[in-house]
């Protein structure tokens, strides 16, 4: 195995792809390098001498400037470069020129998708229970937990009197599930819907009706308090806005409406139950790959996410794109560093300003707090490679491939059918996850270097691997290994492989890891102050 790696020729840092030693020589193409420090593995060491202000580069990109002198062969950190990405300016109207994959293996290639009675496609067919605010929660914990517990798919004060209901459907013993075409019944806990700014409240119910018209949701309960911020009414103009069609069954409850909540419970046990029998109408179909919709993520990220797993994931991207489907790439703290890629890839002048402005807005932000994007790395990042958010970005981008920007988004906005979208999200997990399912992915792919387990209440999450130690170490949460192209394996053939991971888990064939821990997590971005 190769010890180093220099992803760009012009790149002045290389990649330590297994521990080094001070004193140790290594080789790159004939070139020697004399290591002047230990360098781990995942970490970079200068090619050069770097005077103090000097410019580090990798991806053939600047990602890092000097605060102090680096000796050739040094290792770069925290100590001796900061965070530092060239401008950008729209002055270069360059077009883009991108060559498609050659994606001929995918002709006549489909999935078993859900398709819904307006022609969209989904991955899952499940039943939502929706709170509008953390009042809320609680009950609709209660409502999907019994119904999974009295219709098999899971192992509170209802689930006798659920039991009794679903036994005229079910066999007596419980064995067997009477609905084979629902893929369950979820719900996800809030943290929002009152007592903070309304402009959050508006925002979790645009979410939130991004989720309820989502093809992978066959009908939603909703429950509300009564007194909160995020009405009932809110919701319902959310979702009209979202899509003026809707026309899928819906239940509500405000809790404040009710003289007894068992009362309430067991109507919405009882009303839930009597429509799952639609739900199960729905049953899967052969559909062209074109009606992928993915959102491309990386979270714990390591020193090898930008050359391993992002870049597979990017072939994907490109493969899907290149059909004609979509993909979404989130996460705008993480592109603070690669905006001049990005920027050479969008279109139109309207597209990079868009692009741009959306930076410079969350900047601001993140300015008015005391802070900035470039604080993204987290201790773990930094520990295993990343020391500036420029070098996360530029291995984080890698993701999108290299398919142009069809599109920008602000956080939950619809992305298109087809093309390569960018939605403005945190680069927080959850955050970006829950944006991405909002602007209608249908699977998600996610890189981790680290391990995390996040998955997503209603798209399953594909977790890939940067590197095999992971893999086997956390295989309870890994679906997918890219660490052989550490050892060498093509990028392109580990980016084929994992789209037909994609296909089986879109199939519904394979079960992610998340769902198998039942890990469905939804978190709102709160751009407001907490009041």
């Amino acid at each position: 195995m190769q010890k180093i790696l220099r992803i760009e020729e012009s790149d002045n840092l290389i990649v330590a792809l297994k521990d080094l030693h001070r004193g140790e020589t290594v080789q790159w193409k004939g070139q020697p390098f004399t290591l002047a420090s230990d360098v781990r593995a995942k970490h970079k060491f200068a090619t050069e001498d770097v005077p103090e202000g000097g410019i580090v580069s990798l991806y053939g990109l600047p990602v890092g400037k000097a605060v102090k002198p680096i000796a050739k062969g040094e290792v770069v950190g925290t100590e001796n470069i900061r965070h530092y990405t060239a401008p950008v300016s729209l002055a270069d109207t360059t077009p883009y020129a991108w060559t498609p994959p050659d994606v001929s293996a995918y002709a006549g290639r489909t999935f078993k998708g859900v398709v819904r009675d307006d022609g969209r496609v989904g991955t899952a067919n499940y039943w939502l229970v929706i709170p509008l605010v953390f009042c809320a929660n609680r009950n609709a914990t209660k409502l999907a937990d019994a119904l999974n517990e009295a219709l098999g798919y899971a192992n509170s004060d209802l689930k006798s009197f659920a039991r009794k209901l679903a036994n005229g459907t079910a066999d007596a013993d419980g064995g067997g599930r009477p609905f084979p075409n629902l893929d369950g019944v979820r719900s996800m806990p809030v943290t929002s819907g009152c007592g903070g700014a309304t402009s959050d409240c508006q925002t979790l119910c645009d979410v939130l009706a991004a989720y309820a018209d989502h093809p992978n949701v066959a009908g939603i309960t909703v429950f509300g308090l009564g007194c909160e911020k995020s009405q009932i009414a809110m919701f319902k103009d959310s979702l009209a806005a979202r899509n003026p069609n809707f026309a899928k069954p819906a239940l509500y409850y405000r809790q404040q409406d009710w003289d007894s909540e068992e009362r309430m419970m067991q109507d919405a046990l009882r009303s839930t139950l009597g429509l799952l029998g639609n739900a199960n109408e729905c049953e899967r179909t052969e559909v062209p790959l074109a009606r992928l919709k993915i959102g491309v993520k990386c979270g714990g990220s390591d020193g090898f996410s930008g050359i391993s797993a992002n870049p597979a994931m990017g072939v994907a991207s490109d493969i899907v794109v290149a059909l004609g489907g979509g993909s979404v790439l989130a996460e705008f703290p993480e592109l603070c560093g690669a905006e001049g890629n990005i920027v050479a890839r969008c279109g139109e002048v309207e597209t990079k300003q868009k692009f741009l402005d959306l930076m410079q807005n969350y900047e601001k932000v993140a300015n008015f707090f005391g802070t900035t994007m470039a604080d993204n790395p987290s201790w773990g990042n930094i520990q295993d490679g990343l020391v500036t958010d420029a070098i996360k970005s530029t291995g984080a981008a890698k993701k999108g491939g290299n398919a142009p920007v069809a599109a920008v988004l602000d956080y939950c906005r619809a992305m298109p059918d087809a093309g390569l979208s960018l939605s403005c999200t945190p680069g927080n997990d959850v955050d970006a996850v829950t944006g991405q399912v909002a602007a209608g992915a249908n699977v998600v792919i996610f890189s981790t270097g680290l391990g995390t387990p996040t998955g997503n209440p209603i798209v399953p999450v594909v977790k890939i691997s940067t590197n095999t130690a992971i893999a086997k170490r956390l295989s309870y949460m890994i679906d997918f290994d890219c660490g052989p192209i550490i050892e060498g394996a093509s990028i392109d053939e580990v980016g084929r492989a994992l789209l037909e991971r994609v296909i089986e888990t879109a199939s519904g064939d394979y079960k992610v890891k998340a769902d198998q821990l039942e890990q469905f997590d939804f978190m709102l971005w709160k751009r407001s102050l907490d009041l």
